[in-house]
């Protein structure tokens, strides 16, 4: 509807402005003399030519009058036709002033044609300008109404879908029915959703394969054990060295299998270097988009970021930021304090809530895969968070640490210079 308003306003604009230039430039009939007019000036000259020193024009029109040896004897106003040449040149209106039959004088009557040309050609370039002016303020209307509605609304939909391509789930898409994509705005916060209650599914089914594999790994390991201890008696007790070398067979191949469970347990705490973490230079300046992008509820006020250039994966460096920020909403549900500085050819990034913090003892876990502190009763969650921010800061040779700060948790990630790799 509004573009159809904006369209139509620049119509009607560009009919306004051809309208005024053909009418500009549509060739005009010259302006007539009045004769009437003219012919009451003739009347009142020739009645008051022995007193024309007393003489005052009662017309609208400018005019001179001349003796028959060309001087002057009366002039409306300075600067008009004081001659006969003078006067064709300027096409002025030339006539005979008689008396008595006599020719004793010339009236010209000032042609005003080149005036009133100069008059519409002003008042034609003042209305294009207008109609330029206001089809300049239309578009750059359009432009920020397109910007608002369109521009903003696809970049936070390009951005969104890096974070899921990333794997972050967690953060919804802010939705605004006024643009044109608050459909597709809610379709895709609708998919993240039915995303995140499959990634959940999965991490729970993850999390009960391990736990598998932990219970089958105890289970097949005890009776390895003992076939295992009972081989190594029967191989001492053994009379000749052909039963001495079955049992030391058998005792290989339990070993071999305790082996191939270890390996299969071990397995399962691999699947997440997988990742793929790309580093490259990034300007530091996007760092501060980065945290903007991460507190969507914007509970933090995000410091200046210091000029440098920076050594991390853009997309991995935001979903290490999202997952800290998310923990913080889900765990904390407080403000946020950011701080940003330099300190041996790192960036430091320190993000703290106010949630009080948790225990000592608890710290060292929080960056274990399936990890979660005490205080996430209720709350969903696969412990996967900071194991993975964690992962990817090693891999873009950076680091997070995690600390109780003053007012509750604090996490600082480091982030390598590019000057230093």
């Amino acid at each position: 509807m509004r573009g159809r308003i904006f369209f139509s306003g620049l119509l009607i604009t560009l009919v306004a402005e051809l309208a005024v230039l053909i009418w500009f430039t549509y060739p005009k009939t010259e302006h007539l003399q009045n004769t009437v007019t003219v012919n009451e000036i003739i009347q009142t000259v020739q009645n008051d030519w022995n007193s024309l020193e007393a003489y005052s024009n009662h017309t609208t029109l400018d005019y001179v009058v001349l003796d028959s040896n060309g001087a002057v004897l009366y002039r409306t106003k300075p600067g008009l036709s004081e001659s006969i040449n003078t006067a064709v040149s300027h096409k002025d209106t030339i006539l005979d002033i008689e008396i008595e039959g006599s020719v004793v004088g010339k009236l010209i009557v000032y042609n005003d044609d080149s005036l009133t040309f100069q008059t519409e050609k002003q008042t034609a370039i003042f209305a294009v300008i207008a109609v330029i002016v206001l089809q300049c303020g239309i578009g750059a209307a359009y432009y920020f109404y397109l910007r608002r509605t369109v521009i903003k609304p696809f970049h936070k939909l390009r951005n969104f879908a890096q974070r899921i391509a990333g794997g972050n789930l967690d953060i919804p898409l802010e939705m605004d029915r006024h643009n044109l994509f608050g459909a597709f705005t809610e379709s895709f916060d609708i998919m993240r959703s039915e995303l995140k209650k499959a990634r959940m599914a999965e991490s729970k089914a993850n999390a009960s394969k391990k736990e598998l594999v932990a219970k089958l790994s105890h289970d097949i390991k005890t009776p390895i054990a003992s076939i295992k201890a009972a081989s190594e008696v029967g191989a001492a007790l053994a009379a000749d060295e052909k039963n001495r070398e079955n049992y030391r067979q058998i005792i290989q191949k339990a070993d071999q299998i305790n082996t191939l469970v270890t390996n299969l347990f071990s397995a399962t705490l691999e699947e997440l270097h997988e990742l793929s973490v790309t580093p490259t230079d990034l300007k530091s300046e996007e760092l501060w988009a980065l945290l903007q992008n991460a507190d969507y509820l914007h509970r933090a006020e995000i410091p200046i970021v210091p000029a440098c250039m920076l050594f991390a994966d853009k997309l991995r460096l935001q979903q290490v930021l999202d997952n800290i920020f998310a923990n913080s909403y889900k765990y904390a549900d407080t403000n946020i304090n950011v701080t940003i500085g330099m300190e041996d050819k790192y960036l430091t990034v320190c993000i703290e809530d106010y949630g009080g913090g948790i225990g000592e003892s608890e710290l060292p876990l929080l960056k274990e895969k399936f990890k979660r502190g005490s205080n996430t009763q209720g709350i969903d969650g696969a412990g996967l968070g900071l194991y993975i921010a964690d992962s990817c800061m090693e891999r873009m040779r950076g680091r997070l640490e995690l600390e109780n700060g003053q007012s509750g948790l604090k996490a600082t990630v480091w982030i390598a210079l590019s000057s230093t790799i």
